[in-house]
């Protein structure tokens, strides 16, 4: 019994690992010291994930907001980016971005998460810019 359980174990861990490199292997996931780097150095496009009332009250400068809970986040997202240039995607947290990350890699995107999202940004000091300025 302890073999057979043993060899399953070590199959599903098999499998999700695979899983996991798969989903995860062209996201890299950043804090906000080098996500401002590659910003400045204009080596990542901008994608702001959180809804437009959340956009309204604050974002990383030249950031285009697509919410990634909408339907057509992924044809927006494909209109709008360039496929040969990363995308740095960021939402609240850090959560909802890594959604749109994996939606974006399955499109055949680049993508550069922002560990911890515009709260660590903000939290690090640095720059956000609001519509109501």
């Amino acid at each position: 019994v302890w073999n057979i359980m043993k060899k399953i174990v070590l199959a599903l861990m098999g499998a999700i690992a695979s899983l996991s490199s798969c989903n995860h292997q062209d996201i890299q996931t950043v804090d906000a010291d080098r996500f401002e780097s590659m910003i400045s150095l204009n080596k990542i496009q901008l994608l702001d994930a959180r809804t437009a009332e959340e956009y309204a009250e604050g974002f990383i400068p030249n950031a285009v907001n697509i919410d990634v809970k909408k339907s057509d986040f992924k044809e927006k997202a494909e209109s709008t980016f360039d496929k040969s240039k990363p995308i740095g995607i960021y939402c609240r947290s850090g959560k909802r971005s890594l959604v749109g990350a994996n939606i974006l890699v399955k499109s055949k995107f680049k993508v550069v998460n922002l560990r911890g999202g515009i709260m660590e940004w903000s939290a690090k000091g640095k720059t956000i810019k609001s519509n109501r300025e």
